[in-house]
């Protein structure tokens, strides 16, 4: 995991200055539609964003939310820095490994991620790890893209996925649902923005039974 962990920030450092330009359309056509959407059901408090990249959501962050937002790639990092404070924002950024938060059990409120859990190279065990840092009655939000579950499109997908991982590092056929369900969270609700391809994922840490 480690070597494929390696090769994942080095493409994200590798295309960092060309990332927003690369999604240019797709984020005023749509991105940042669902990136205000998700945003607008996130409290204040402590809240943690996993994959910040360039900082895209910050011009979305709740005022009254304190937020930490980390990212594997440093040079991506660089960018979100210059975002924040072009836009007057106090955010604790921070380069951090999703697989391997560096923070105590049950630090936030809330923790979102937006497109991302198609670059972790182990999405179940960083989903594990959003599980492990929010507090036992808070909330995961995840605005992922997934695999399309249907004849032709899917098995397309799987056969496209190698190429795109190569040029940009994301996968185009996770099935983050099942994921969210592999890791032991609980879901609270799943809502399709675009069809079967994209989806706003509510899930909690799955309560603990008590016999």
């Amino acid at each position: 995991m480690q070597y494929q962990t390696t090769v994942t920030q080095s493409r994200y450092d590798r295309i960092a200055p060309f990332y927003d330009l690369m999604e240019w359309f797709t984020e005023r056509a749509r991105f940042q539609e669902w990136r205000q959407l998700l945003w607008s059901r996130i409290p204040a408090g402590p809240v943690l964003e996993v994959g910040v990249g360039t900082g895209k959501n910050m011009p979305f962050y709740p005022p009254d939310a304190q937020i930490t937002a980390v990212d594997l790639s440093e040079r991506m990092l660089q960018r979100a820095t210059n975002r924040a404070r072009e836009l007057g924002l106090n955010v604790d950024l921070r380069q951090m490994d999703a697989q391997q938060l560096e923070f105590p059990d049950d630090s936030f409120d809330a923790v979102v991620t937006t497109f991302v859990f198609c670059s972790v190279p182990d999405p179940v065990q960083g989903l594990r790890e959003l599980g492990r840092v929010v507090k036992p009655d808070g909330d995961i939000w995840l605005l992922e893209h997934v695999r399309v579950n249907r004849p032709i499109i899917g098995p397309l997908m799987d056969a496209l996925n190698p190429v795109v991982v190569r040029i940009v590092g994301a996968n185009i056929n996770r099935q983050t649902v099942e994921n969210v369900r592999r890791a032991g969270l609980e879901i609270v609700d799943v809502e399709n923005l675009r069809g079967d391809l994209v989806k706003l994922i509510h899930a909690r840490p799955a309560k603990s039974e008590v016999g």
